[in-house]
């Protein structure tokens, strides 16, 4: 068995995503940043692992995504997707590889899948940066759009505010949703949009929608593995569930050892040789 509740062992893949859809079967999704923690993600079932560019947060300590490289993200990858044997993994593209234009976009889409061994990439946006994705599909790449509150965005927008409440926004992310669909993205992850708008969203396109902060009516969902298991502290958004408190269960464990090497009760007699 791959996970509790997952009896098909068969390897994730984009074709697979549209079929759940097709069947109303919801997706799940968690990042994974590190070989430990992908193997673990992917024995317990999950769908999909996203090496998140949030990793540039997570597992560097850097205040916004930007700041990650290619390279950065190229060694996450690889060290994910040594560990998986049937989540299909995506990998984000990070800020600055696709934005320039088509062919850096192209190029640096080619290289990450060349390098990494992953399944798919991830872009953020949506009119803007279509003929770059359209490239990548081209390519023999599979894409994964990302709508809503776009993290690489971050300084136009100012806020990680809700996306997408105002009419203008709602509509222009339906035309985005309806032109990636089009071009032929496998799935797109909307980000902090209203509810009602996400499932109009979802009805409207044939690939499958992945949500965070997007309500119940996406395909799927998808969450910060260490937001998740409680890791991170001092992030508590609204759409975030804490399924674990793997913080306070580190730092008590850490501190009994601690203790017992201190106290020289650590190593004992029987741990030594």
């Amino acid at each position: 068995m791959a996970g509790y509740l997952v009896s098909d062992t068969r390897k994730v893949t984009t074709h697979r995503f549209i079929e759940m859809k097709q069947r109303g079967e919801k997706i799940s999704m968690l990042t994974s940043y590190d070989f430990t923690t992908a193997g673990i993600v992917d024995k317990a079932g999950v769908d999909a692992i996203l090496i998140g560019d949030s990793a540039s947060n997570v597992m560097a300590g850097n205040i916004t995504t930007l700041p990650i490289t290619v390279d950065e993200m190229i060694y996450h990858a690889r060290a994910v997707v040594r560990a998986v044997s049937r989540a299909l993994v995506v990998c984000d593209m990070p800020f600055g590889s696709y934005q320039v234009g088509r062919h850096e976009g192209v190029t640096n889409a080619i290289r990450i899948m060349k390098e990494s061994g992953c399944d798919a990439l991830k872009l953020e946006g949506g009119e803007e940066i279509i003929e770059t994705i359209k490239g990548i599909l081209n390519a023999g790449i599979p894409v994964c759009g990302h709508l809503g509150l776009t993290p690489q965005s971050i300084n136009k927008f100012g806020t990680y505010a809700v996306r997408a409440k105002e009419e203008a926004e709602a509509q222009k992310l339906i035309r985005d949703a309806q032109l990636l669909d089009e071009a032929g993205c496998f799935a797109i992850v909307l980000e902090k949009v209203p509810a009602k708008l996400a499932a109009e969203v979802s009805k409207l396109v044939k690939c499958p929608t992945i949500g965070i902060g997007a309500g119940n009516g996406t395909d799927g969902q998808v969450l910060v593995v260490d937001d998740m298991l409680g890791k991170t502290q001092g992030f508590s958004p609204k759409f975030l569930r804490r399924y674990a408190d793997l913080g306070t269960i580190m730092t008590d464990a850490i501190g009994q050892y601690v203790t017992d090497v201190k106290s020289g009760d650590f190593p004992n007699e029987s741990e030594s040789y």
